[in-house]
This record gives C-alpha cells, structure tokens and sequence, in this order.
C-alpha cells in the first residue's frame, strides 16, 4: 500500500502546478486583447491624442511596451533590454507583441522564492507577486485608456476576453 503512494507521488509531483501558473494563465489572454486593440487603430490616427496633455496612441501603445520590459526585467533582477523608439504603427505594435513575449518568457519560469522576494520594478521595490499585480493593472489601465481613443475615433474595440 505504501509502495503505490510513494510511486502516485513520484508520478504526480513533476505534474504540480509552478507557483506562477496562474500569473502566467491570465498573461497570455493580457496580451492577446492588448495587441488587438493596439491592432485595431488605423496607422494614420497612431498620432491621434484627444486631449493636448495626452500622449498620441503610439505613444500609449509604446508605454505600455517599454514599461511591461521593465516590469519583466526587474522579475529577472537584470536591466531592461535596450529598445527602439518606434514611430510607425508596424513597428510599434512589433514593440508591444515583443514585450509580451518576453514577459512570456519570464513570468512561468518564476520560483515561489523569486515570488516572495522584493524586485526593483517602475512602482518601486515590491514583492515578485506585487510586481506581477502591478503589471497587470498597468497594462489594462492604459490598454482602456487606448480603448476610449479608439471609440473616440468611432472605432468599436476589440470584445474583452479572458
């Protein structure tokens, strides 16, 4: 009886879920809606902003961008990647599809130690799991943000799904 608990254990434990599974789960569908609405704005209206004080949508879309590497960047305790400063709506749109991507690469391979342990991030010196919320809530602050532009433009964005 043991024997076939100890080899149930042996079988199972490579199959138990990494501590940042879940984290890594609701990336995939962050960064799926995140470049569709990024997708969704015409080339020429990459310049549009609708208030003087806002950024253009580029700019947005480049934000968002530039920030998730330094978020991702700072889960590795390493410096952000050098990146380009984009003008265009292909190459921005490579930008933001990019830092998704390195995220991806970043945030399944997260230890529960790498978790629990403080990181430099852009909200300053916070917790892994604290890092990864912060993330997120900037992503989907500044991708609703993109959302009104597009709306301003009479454009309907892309249906939220998760």
């Amino acid at each position: 009886m043991l024997s076939r608990a100890v080899l149930a254990l042996v079988v199972l434990l490579p199959f138990s879920p990494n501590p940042a599974g879940e984290y890594s789960k609701h990336f995939g569908a962050l960064s799926k809606l995140s470049i569709a609405v990024a997708e969704a704005m015409p080339p020429d209206q990459y310049g549009f902003r609708p208030h003087p004080e806002s950024m253009t949508f580029g700019e947005l879309i480049t934000h968002i961008a530039t920030t998730n590497y330094q978020f991702c960047a700072g889960l590795k305790d390493s410096d952000s990647p050098a990146l380009p400063s984009p003008t265009d709506k292909g190459a921005i749109v490579k930008l933001l599809s990019d830092s998704f991507e390195y995220c991806s690469a970043v945030i399944p391979n997260l230890t529960e130690e790498q978790l629990n342990k403080t990181h430099n991030s852009p909200d300053g010196n916070l917790p892994g799991r604290e890092v990864l919320l912060a993330l997120y809530v900037h992503v989907a602050h500044h991708r609703g943000q993109a959302e009104i532009y597009l709306r301003d433009k009479g454009i309907k964005p892309p249906s939220y799904r998760i």
